[in-house]
């Protein structure tokens, strides 16, 4: 079978480029080992953040890092035998969270942010999974009024450089948007141009539906036999396209790196674990507690729970550690009944030092397009990324200047 393109990678990444491609009159065949939506995209937090525009930096003061080395804290935990061979990802890491360093890297990286709920609402509404999107937005929540204090400075900060909107919640205003919660918590921090989504699968099996109902291909098969010219082994036989987009997530170097390329990928590991509600007790939006390091999210599915970062090798087993530190906390902020999974979900986030993701030509192969390293903002920036992607391959104008997310930055 040949095609226009053949897009690797079933998350929602790889549909939405694949969607915009079919939209624009190529025939497209999206490849991947499962359907879509069941890997790295299948268990986020499910926020599309409008006000993510600082991408999440490394830690630069004493305290923090001392706490992290510690390997005890509940937002991020490591394994040992990964430190050593990620230790140059994260020196580099540490040198772009420079503040400085990282105000430039917001300047660009915004330019993204800034369509990402308006181009996840066009997809919706044309794939038909408008009710799917929550445009409610999102709660941090405090402890402690030293760390109410500090995030509200910096989303003050990031409303005079970029027009983040937001609302600081009181504690009897908190209460009347969620009753159900920790009656003892200071406020909160309510995002209210974010949208978020009550089942992330759902909506990535949603676009990958309208693919195929504007003629795109859906097909199993190993991405890692792609070779030039472009060919790729699936359960239908060998295909041939005349360009490729390797958007695979964490698992993207196992081709640019045969290929020839040193990319710095690395990942941040992350679980998450059902609940069902105590009887009569509603979550009506997502829920970060900001100083335990975990997110509670209303989803079709229970109450997801989610942790924060694990740095670990990419396929080392699961070591749900952090849900099990978190759990208890969670239980006191929202009543949680019993774990409706039989085991806790893993999911891999695919990192760059400078925290930007990778969307271009690849640099020495002619139809090669790169579209991974979105991080924490898979879900956020998948939509927008996919029109990105789509418009520099059919030649249009794009978007937003692409240059800041080219792979030879690096």
């Amino acid at each position: 079978m040949k095609f226009d393109s053949v897009v690797l990678g079933g998350g929602i990444v790889g549909v939405s480029v694949a969607v915009h491609l079919q939209k624009r009159g190529r025939a497209v065949a999206l490849v991947d080992r499962k359907a879509p939506g069941n890997e790295t995209s299948f268990g986020n937090a499910g926020l599309i953040q409008r006000e993510g525009v600082y991408p999440y930096a490394f830690p630069r003061d004493f305290g923090t890092l001392l706490r992290y080395a510690r390997n005890r804290s509940p937002d991020v935990r490591y394994h040992n035998d990964a430190i050593l061979e990620i230790a140059p990802f994260l020196w580099r890491y540490w040198h772009y969270s420079q503040p400085a360093r990282h105000a430039a890297i917001a300047r660009a990286y915004a330019t993204l942010i800034e369509h990402c709920v308006s181009e996840h609402r066009a997809l919706a509404q044309e794939a038909g999974a408008d009710g799917l999107l929550r445009r409610s937005g999102w709660i941090k929540i405090f402890r402690s009024a030293a760390k109410q204090d500090q995030e509200l400075r910096q989303v003050e900060k990031w409303r005079r450089e970029f027009g983040v909107e937001f609302e600081a919640l009181d504690a009897a205003r908190l209460n009347r948007m969620e009753p159900d919660l920790d009656r003892s918590l200071l406020g909160g921090l309510h995002y209210t141009a974010a949208d978020s989504v009550s089942d992330p699968n759902a909506l990535v099996s949603a676009y990958a539906r309208y693919f195929e109902q504007l003629g795109g291909r859906v097909l199993q098969g190993d991405a890692t036999t792609l070779q030039d010219a472009w060919t790729v082994q699936t359960e239908a036989g060998p295909i041939e396209a005349g360009s490729a987009v390797v958007a695979l997530g964490p698992w993207s170097n196992d081709i640019t790196t045969r290929l020839g390329y040193r990319l710095p990928l690395a990942v941040k590991r992350g679980y998450h674990m059902h609940y069902a509600s105590m009887a009569g007790a509603r979550l009506n939006h997502p829920v970060l507690d900001v100083e335990s390091g975990f997110l509670l999210a209303p989803m079709a599915r229970g109450i997801r729970l989610t942790t924060g970062v694990e740095l670990a090798h990419r396929d080392a087993p699961k070591t749900p550690v952090q849900l099990a530190a978190v759990e208890p906390v969670a239980r006191t902020l929202f009543p949680l009944d019993q774990r409706i999974d039989a085991e806790p979900w893993m999911g891999r986030r695919p990192c760059t030092p400078d925290m930007m993701p990778i969307i271009g030509p690849a640099p020495r192969h002619r139809n090669l397009w790169f579209a991974f390293g979105h991080a924490h903002h898979g879900l956020t920036l998948g939509a927008v990324t996919g029109r990105l992607l789509a418009e520099m391959i059919t030649g249009e104008a794009p978007l937003v200047d692409p240059r800041p997310f080219r792979a030879d930055r690096f």
